[in-house]
């Protein structure tokens, strides 16, 4: 089921490790040295400058000269997080054994999640757990699945028992809110249950040489229905907000495509850029977005998945959730006879 995405990404590691890295003895290791190799790095293999309008050039030109060899690590380190921000990128990151640069975007708005609400006003403590999947039938019977990361395993057996238990349920709200993602295999595993046949997830991209525009043409990438195995295809919201990022984001999108399926909250955190990693003549390790992954209309979703229906939170009402409030009356609406 899995062989078209495992197959994608596979492309993707391998064009990056043929185009490769700068070799870390290019460049004196040094501060000066140092901040070369990383700026070089990112202007022969990130994948969004284009994009993004981000002239990296003049990013040199600004930052260059807040180098120099008598500074220390700290101050290195401070200089080359704070160039790296000028991408606007959760999957960019400089890492050390002191400190870890980002960019985190969704740390900028509202929250839009709070676990013991849900837990005391709409779950009253009572849920079961499996596979990392918080889940239960709310009094209005629909379901209720909360999956607080795509880290998380989850077994195809876990998911058969949980959307069996679900199965009565004339609904079901797919919380993914504060999910800062995690493995694409798992949101395969997750939106194969939500299918009935062969469907077009989206597109990726990957580096071709080291020019900003080098980037291959989007080949596509497909789901299919988990075979043999529980699947549920009544209505179904999905609760998105800025924390739902990288993985998260990308199940977002997919499931935004299905004719089913209601996606409330927030705009998603963005974070489309499949991952690569690269190492400094020093030991710090630059993670970075190389393969561009796209929606099934070939849109890049680097900024966000936008919601089907905006709602906010209301962070002085300690007792109801107002997004899980407009996701039940969206699925009252549909089931009602």
């Amino acid at each position: 089921m899995r062989r078209t995405l495992i197959y994608c990404l596979v492309v993707c590691f391998v064009a990056l490790c043929c185009v490769g890295c700068a070799e870390k003895d290019e460049f004196q290791h040094d501060q000066v040295g140092n901040f070369q190799a990383l700026w070089t790095i990112m202007d022969e293999h990130y994948s969004f400058f284009s994009y993004k309008q981000v002239d990296w050039n003049d990013v040199y030109d600004r930052y260059r000269p807040l180098v120099s060899n008598d500074m220390t690590d700290r101050e290195l380190f401070d200089v080359c997080g704070d160039m790296l921000k000028e991408l606007r990128d959760g999957h960019t990151n400089l890492i050390a054994s002191h400190d870890v640069s980002r960019y985190w975007i969704w740390e900028q708005w509202p929250v839009n999640y709070d676990e013991r609400i849900i837990d005391q006003h709409y779950l009253n403590f009572d849920y079961k757990m499996a596979s990392g999947i918080k889940y239960q039938i709310l009094p209005q019977n629909f379901g209720y699945m909360r999956y607080a990361s795509f880290s998380s395993t989850i077994g195809e057996g876990n998911l058969d028992l949980i959307l069996s238990y679900l199965a009565t349920a004339d609904g079901l709200i797919i919380d993914v809110r504060d999910n800062g993602g995690g493995l694409l295999t798992n949101v395969e595993k997750l939106v194969s249950r939500f299918i009935d046949g062969r469907t077009l997830a989206g597109y990726i991209s990957h580096k071709t040489g080291p020019g900003h525009d080098d980037i291959s043409e989007p080949y596509p990438y497909y789901f299919e229905p988990a075979d043999n195995h529980i699947h549920y295809l009544k209505p179904v919201v999905v609760l998105a907000s800025r924390g739902s990022f990288s993985a998260t984001n990308n199940f977002v999108s997919i499931m935004k495509g299905l004719g089913q399926v209601t996606i409330v909250g927030d705009t998603t955190g963005g974070g489309c850029g499949l991952p690569f990693t690269s190492e400094l003549p020093n030991g710090w390790r630059v993670r970075f977005s190389a393969c561009p992954v796209m929606d099934a209309h070939q849109q890049l979703t680097e900024f966000g998945v936008a919601p089907d229906v905006r709602v906010d939170m209301d962070p002085d009402d300690r007792s109801r959730d107002a997004i899980l409030d407009r996701a039940i009356d969206i699925l009252t609406t549909a089931t009602r006879p």
